[in-house]
């Protein structure tokens, strides 16, 4: 944890650290096996306002800030990382309501989204667009006081249980550059033409589900235009972007943290040639190699919140944190599994599900190659001779 916590944040990241060793620890292994979504750990964190955890108090929510909110999210990935990409998107249209919305907008969903009644999704890329933002390809018109669109999304974590989906459109395919024609439309499943299809089946980040999404002829109302005005929506997609890579990073320390605890519990159980393995220098480098990095994923991706708390442009910053939080955790868990020997390849151990989870973190919310280009160019930026 953090070297000094406010009261606040101790009780705040006690409780969810208490829920975690309660409720998701004891079920994650049999839930993710049969990649059942939580449904009842999913409710009783409404109850107890997870949901509403980092929007304002003005809205029903806790109000906290994102280095408390970065903390509970590794608390909540040390227990089962699919949770957190449960309220991950969550928190990324809340985001963007807040901090974009219209106030008619910030009235309507900020409330329900607090309490949990509506689940926000988040949706970018698409079957032939990635990392390239600006290549999308799904189109919304407006039509009096509609907005008509037709496209479809991949990769889209809680496609079958979200409500309401910040969802990037093209509103004019004919601006240069590409990414001034980008708007975001906060567009809801209750309006037909919008639905949740192909679930896709994954390595691991089991029980979340990831789907494709279809518009065919949806019509959302365009006072669900992020803002009121179109052209805006790269701008407010990078920026929530930075709320989401504070989450991975933070996912990455979490999951890290569960690799090393298991490790180096089981390295003072298994024994070779006479002693517990821990008394093996070679599994004692180990153990002190993913301890000092994980020490340093943590205060960098708290680094990281901090400057997004600030309000200040933080994309160096997060893509940093991103950057090396992932790594270490895809790192930490090789080296867990290796201190585990033959039963770290058995899905008896917990170890061998952090194995099948860590990829995911390198890749999603933007690859690391792209999170290495971002800090790259704004450091750039930031020294220009």
């Amino acid at each position: 944890m953090s070297v000094a916590l406010s009261t606040e944040q101790r009780e705040v990241v006690g409780m969810v650290r208490d829920f975690v060793e309660r409720e998701i620890i004891p079920n994650a292994h049999r839930l993710e096996h049969d990649d059942e979504y939580p449904t009842e750990i999913v409710a009783t964190m409404k109850q107890l306002g997870f949901f509403g955890f980092a929007i304002a108090q003005e809205y029903g929510g806790s109000g906290l800030n994102y280095e408390t909110y970065a903390m509970c999210c590794e608390e909540i990935a040390r227990g089962w990382m699919s949770i957190t990409g449960i309220i991950n998107t969550h928190f990324i249209v809340s985001y963007l309501v807040e901090n974009y919305g219209t106030d008619d907008q910030r009235q309507r969903f900020l409330p329900a989204m607090a309490s949990g009644d509506m689940h926000g999704g988040f949706s970018l890329s698409e079957p032939n667009c990635g990392s390239d933002v600006q290549a999308i390809e799904t189109r919304a018109v407006l039509d009096g006081a509609d907005y008509v669109v037709n496209g479809s999304k991949m990769w889209a974590t809680n496609g079958e249980h979200s409500t309401v989906v910040a969802t990037l459109v093209k509103t004019d395919p004919n601006t240069k550059p590409r990414w001034k024609g980008l708007s975001c439309i906060l567009a809801e499943k209750q309006y037909d033409g919008f639905r949740s299809t192909k679930r896709i089946e994954k390595l691991g980040y089991k029980g979340v589900e990831t789907t494709e999404l279809v518009f065919e002829n949806n019509r959302q109302p365009a006072t669900n235009l992020l803002g009121g005005v179109e052209g805006e929506g790269f701008k407010q997609m990078m920026a929530a972007l930075e709320v989401g890579r504070v989450n991975v990073a933070a996912r990455g320390v979490g999951v890290s943290q569960r690799a090393f605890e298991l490790a180096i519990a089981y390295a003072q159980q298994r024994h070779a040639f006479g002693v517990p393995i821990a008394e093996h220098q070679a599994i004692q480098i180990k153990l002190a190699d993913m301890a000092t990095k994980i020490t340093a994923a943590r205060l960098i991706t708290q680094m990281a919140a901090r400057k997004k708390d600030a309000g200040e442009r933080a994309d160096v910053e997060c893509g940093m944190a991103k950057l090396f939080a992932t790594e270490t955790c895809f790192e930490c868990v090789a080296e867990a599994m290796r201190i585990h020997g033959g039963y770290g390849f058995s899905k008896e151990y917990e170890v061998e599900r952090l194995y099948r989870d860590a990829p995911l973190l390198v890749i999603g919310e933007g690859t690391n190659e792209i999170q290495k280009l971002i800090i790259a160019r704004g450091l750039l930026e930031r020294y220009k001779v």
